[in-house]
């Protein structure tokens, strides 16, 4: 029996109850946005303009893919694709997300999501996929149909067996050449592809032990070792 990740019923039952969730509030390949601060009210909530359009926004909350993550004094930093910017009040609108750097970052901060889980774009060998981080997870995972899709041959990945809720069941595992979350990129990570229909990509610890990480409250930091 190999010693990857199980995913379970359990697992993949919230994971398809959180699809339709992570559709509304993270669509894949989120491009950069403009966003600019022009007011707030009180200390929980600002007044944002996100690609031309007013919204507000409580602090902790997400909309239209960019999270308020903290309000100032004439200040609210905000987290867009796990890149994080400040705005200042009156000052012309930026551009945050996206993926233009060269993946030479070293800091990925993630906030909560729905159920408190934490979701986030990213990238595998440069194809746009959803992640959830996943902690107890020995390795990458994701479904066959997934890897498919991103262009990963599964089918001549190494074959093993692993227990899960509903019984053993078939893997593959396979390294990826790349893995990219905001601006920071590793590389040669060890993943499986396993035959359960999962809607998104199980971030595990073949990629988070490139990193120190670390909680603040419902945020989640993940430092380049």
């Amino acid at each position: 029996m190999c010693p990857w990740h199980s995913t379970t019923s359990a697992t993949s039952a919230r994971l398809s109850a959180l699809a339709l969730a992570i559709a509304l509030v993270a669509p894949f390949g989120v491009a950069a946005q403009s966003v600019s601060l022009s007011g707030s009210l009180g200390s929980s909530k600002a007044l944002l303009l996100i690609n031309g359009q007013p919204h507000t926004v409580a602090v902790g909350s997400t909309v239209g893919g960019v999270t308020l993550r903290r309000l100032g004094d004439g200040e609210a930093e905000v987290v867009v694709g796990g890149r994080v910017s400040v705005l200042r009040l009156g000052a012309a609108p930026a551009r945050v997300g996206g993926g233009s750097g060269g993946g030479g970052g070293t800091e990925i901060v993630l906030p909560a999501g729905p159920g408190g889980h934490f979701t986030t774009q990213g990238l595998i060998n440069g194809k746009p996929v959803q992640f959830m981080v996943d902690t107890g997870a020995t390795v990458v995972a994701m479904s066959q149909s997934e890897a498919q899709r991103i262009g990963v041959d599964w089918k001549r990945g190494r074959r093993g067996l692993t227990q899960t809720a509903g019984g053993v069941v078939p893997v593959h595992a396979v390294n990826l050449n790349s893995v990219r979350v905001g601006d920071v990129e590793v590389y040669n990570v060890d993943a499986v592809v396993v035959p359960s229909e999962m809607p998104i990509v199980l971030l595990g610890n073949s990629f988070l032990s490139r990193f120190s990480m670390r909680r603040d409250g419902d945020v989640m930091r993940l430092e380049k070792r």
